[in-house]
Order: structure tokens, then sequence, then C-alpha cells
């Protein structure tokens, strides 16, 4: 486990992986973050040593480092999913590389469904809470205390600090910014109407398939995350339409040119610490 870390970390290191100080995962229809990056290093994910491989069509599967708005960033140009038949150890397993590589932040964006009522398709959510509704935790294996400490506190998941700056650079930029709470399930499948209504009970804003294991795992190696969700459809089971996936695509695409300046401005102001400061 540990071994297999190294490897891939030695492995980046060798092809010019030097020190990132953010990590960002990108999601469905999200990818054209990486237009603006002066990129300095790419590589496929199925060349990386233990590196798990991207089998959805719209995820492209590439690892990029590069440069930011005067950042060292690296960028997943695609996800790992548990519906892909992954198991959680695989879809978190590049969250425990990039910290290996040195990111002090974790950016994470993804396409999600419209639960509260208020909120509409097109617009963009800041993740503040979670639910895990995946049936498992990627902290639950034998040994995990060997990689951070096994009973890890949630009680603030989501970077508070990182939640003000996006609010105040939606406010600046006139993007309409709600703040509410993600519930990840497993899918592939989307949600029935009983499904949208129990979630509306206990409490979700917005539905998607990804992003929780990757939070628990940051959250165990201490790495403060701030994550955003396209809503791409709306939940409403008292009015529920059939969803195409071709048409949430389209959707996440259209509130893409947000999202990147979303994530680009909070770039540029996070303060991110030096050893010195730690």
């Amino acid at each position: 486990m540990i071994k297999a870390l190294e490897e891939t970390t030695e492995y980046l290191q060798e092809r010019g992986f030097d020190k990132p100080e953010i990590g960002i995962i990108l999601g469905t229809g999200l990818g054209k973050l990486v237009d603006k990056l002066e990129v300095i290093s790419e590589v496929s994910y199925n060349h990386i040593p233990s590196f798990p491989t991207a089998t959805v069509e719209f995820h492209r599967g590439k690892l990029i480092f590069g440069k930011l708005d005067g950042k060292k960033v690296v960028v997943m140009q695609g996800r790992f999913h548990i519906y892909e038949g992954y198991s959680f150890w695989d879809v978190t397993y590049p969250v425990r590389v990039m910290k290996r590589l040195g990111i002090k932040k974790l950016l994470i964006s993804n396409a999600a469904g419209a639960i509260n009522p208020e909120f509409n398709k097109g617009e963009i959510m800041v993740i503040d809470d979670h639910i895990n509704l995946q049936g498992g935790s990627p902290l639950a294996f034998r040994g995990v205390e060997h990689l951070g400490t096994r009973f890890t506190d949630m009680s603030a998941p989501y970077d508070q600090e990182s939640i003000r700056l996006l609010e105040e650079i939606a406010k600046e930029n006139n993007i309409t910014l709600r703040k509410g709470v993600y519930a990840s399930v497993v899918g592939p499948q989307l949600e029935t109407r009983a499904e949208y209504r129990y979630l509306k009970i206990i409490g979700a804003d917005a539905v998607g398939m990804s992003t929780v294991p990757e939070v628990i795992v940051a959250n165990h190696l201490n790495i403060p995350i701030a994550a955003v969700s396209v809503l791409t459809d709306e939940g409403n089971p008292d009015d529920l339409k059939p969803v195409d996936i071709d048409d949430i695509i389209k959707t996440a695409s259209e509130a893409e040119p947000d999202m990147i300046v979303l994530f680009r401005e909070l770039i540029k102001r996070i303060k991110l610490k030096t050893p010195a400061d730690a």
C-alpha cells in the first residue's frame, strides 16, 4: 500500500511533477480549465503505476502538472467513481498521491442534480456539508492508521475561508452561487421520485455520484477542500422529467465559464502556508 504510493509519487516526480501547491479534480463536462494552464507535464492515467484508469467515455484520464495564475497545480482531468466498479481505495488513490507530491489545498468540481426547489438548473452550488450514501468509507480498511488518523473529524469537512472567498468572487462577477449540502450516492442510475423525496427530507440540496470519498480522504490527510457542483438537472419529485446524460453534459459545459472564473480567482486569492508558517 505505502510502497505503491511511493512508486507512483516517484514516477510522477521523475516526469516533472515538482511540488504542486494545489490539487484540482475536474468533474463531468468541466474539463476546459486545463486550457488555461501553462502545462509543464502530463501523463495518461494508464501509464502511471498503480493508478486506476478512467472508464467513463466523457472523462479523459490525464494527470496534468502546470502553472495557473501564479501557482503550481496538479489537475485530474477525469475522475473515478464507485459505479465504475472501483474500490474506495482506487477512487481516492489520486488524493493520497497529490498529498505526497506536496499539495496544500484541494479544489473539486462535479455535476449534480438540484433537490432544493429554490435552486435552478445551470446554477452553481458551493458545497458546505455532505451526506455519504455510498455504503462505505475510504478509511475502512486494515492499516489506515499508517496513513493518517483512523477516526477523522468531519465536523467541518469543507474549508470555510475558501467558501467565503468563493461567495465574494461570485458577487463581484455577478455569478449566482448557491450554498448547500451535497448527497453522494453510488449510481450510475439516476434517482426515483421516492429517492428525491427522501433526499430532500434528510437535508440534501443536491445529489451526485462522486466527491465525498475524496473529501473524506482529504480530511484524513489534513488537506483543506473547496468543492462546487454545477446543477445540471432539477429533481422535483412532483414533476420529474426524464434526464438525458447528453443534456447533463451540455448544461455542465454551459456553466463551465462561471466555474472557471470561480476557481481561477480562488487560486489567485488562496494563501498557502509555508513550512515556516506550520
